[in-house]
């Protein structure tokens, strides 16, 4: 590589791809720093090279590669394609690229696919070929089997909240399987160093504070998800949440699950509920709370939705204000300060 350097006044561009297979698990075991941190140290002295290393493993890059060279390099996420840059590409109406993208996401490689048969058959393909082989090798998995079943379990559940300890006692009930809480919290971290799921915390508005589980886990794209449950659970309702999470996300944000405590009295009787703010998204100093709801069709509704994110304001003590916006028959509601 550096023969092919010649010259030290014009740029040069390296661009390493998949570098977590550049890295044995020999390596990554041992004490001495693996062999290709030495070629990106060289690599990096050379002040007329700019080395590009990319990689679908968070873990590699962000916890091992940046970690090493931290201050001489900066990380950039790349994520599938969002409704917005979808229909960049999309040939057909808002309508139709709606449908499309709700069933078969965001990877780049679907828009060139003519058929919904190719569509199918590539994120089936992507996902167990790809992705699900590559966290079992890259982790010496011993039970694949289990491993598939705790994606079948958090594929049908986006947008619900749950916890190891739940998942345990489904797969005891309704699969038979005696697999540990500790199993499945290493089993949800491979899936989230993959870029898999990405898992949202519950925030206290009022009380400004994380907490504890459950949680909530939604999937980075929404086809490899319907992939992998057969096209079978298409809930509108769902999926619609799961993308606005994405949205936010590809945007920048920081996202949690909102609680908000409300008390009044009935009938002379004081009570306590807890509602639930979809999304309270953080970029700097700025804030929103957004509810998703995939339909507003009666008043009735709009009412059931609304004040949980009036709370959120006056909980935080912020003016509040409303902004929905529509994609066909999908309707989000939020609240910014």
């Amino acid at each position: 590589m550096r023969s092919r350097i010649t010259n030290r006044e014009e740029p040069y561009y390296v661009l390493l791809d998949e570098v977590q297979y550049a890295i044995s698990d020999e390596e990554m075991r041992g004490e001495e720093p693996p062999r290709l941190y030495g070629v990106l140290n060289g690599l990096l002295r050379m002040r007329n090279v700019d080395v590009y290393v990319t990689g679908s493993n968070s873990k590699m890059l962000s916890t091992n590669v940046m970690t090493e060279f931290r201050g001489r390099g900066d990380e950039v996420r790349v994520r599938p394609l969002s409704f917005a840059e979808f229909m960049q590409a999309y040939d057909g109406d808002v309508q139709h690229g709606w449908a499309e993208y709700v069933m078969f996401g965001g990877m780049p490689l679907t828009l060139s696919m003519r058929s919904d048969e190719q569509k199918s058959l590539y994120l089936k393909n992507l996902f167990e070929e790809t992705y699900l082989k590559d966290i079992v090798s890259r982790n010496g998995l011993r039970r694949s089997q289990e491993l598939d079943d705790l994606v079948d379990v958090l594929a049908s559940s986006i947008g619900a909240l749950t916890n190891p300890p739940k998942i345990k006692a489904t797969f005891a009930s309704v699969l038979h399987s005696g697999i540990s809480t500790n199993t499945i919290m290493q089993y949800i971290g491979h899936l989230e160093d993959a870029f898999v799921i990405e898992e949202a915390r519950r925030f206290d508005v009022k009380g400004r504070k994380y907490i504890g589980s459950p949680k909530k886990y939604y999937f980075e794209d929404m086809g490899l998800r319907n992939a992998r449950l057969g096209f079978c659970q298409i809930e509108q309702t769902h999926i619609m949440e799961n993308i606005v999470y994405n949205e936010l996300r590809t945007r920048g944000y920081n996202v949690d699950v909102g609680v908000v405590d409300r008390r009044g009295t009935s009938e002379g009787v004081p009570y306590r509920k807890r509602l639930e703010v979809d999304f309270v998204a953080n970029l700097g100093n700025r804030r929103c709370y957004i509810q998703s709801a995939y339909q507003l069709p009666t008043p009735e509704k709009v009412a059931q939705e609304k004040p949980r994110c009036s709370r959120s304001t006056t909980a935080s003590r912020r003016s509040s204000s409303y902004a929905t916006w529509s994609n066909p028959s999908a309707t989000s509601t939020a609240s910014s300060r």
